[in-house]
């Protein structure tokens, strides 16, 4: 029974770092391929949304520390 929770924890890994590489812009052509045959399309959007607002926040928060005021 514990097998299928390690093998959603590695899938969200491969997601998580599917997504990392793909808003860095590099990714092998090999890679990629074999993310497409196993990344379930659902779980990429919701990290590359969770992804997004950390970015922005992260920005946001920069703006904020920099500009005073």
């Amino acid at each position: 029974m514990s097998e299928p929770r390690a093998l959603t924890g590695l899938s969200l890994w491969r997601t998580v770092k599917a997504v990392a590489w793909s808003f860095v812009g590099l990714r092998a052509r090999g890679e990629f391929e074999q993310d497409v045959k196993r990344l379930n399309p659902l779980h990429i959007i919701a990290v590359a949304l969770v992804g997004v607002f950390i970015f922005v926040g992260a920005l946001v928060g920069l703006v904020n520390w920099v500009v005073p005021g």
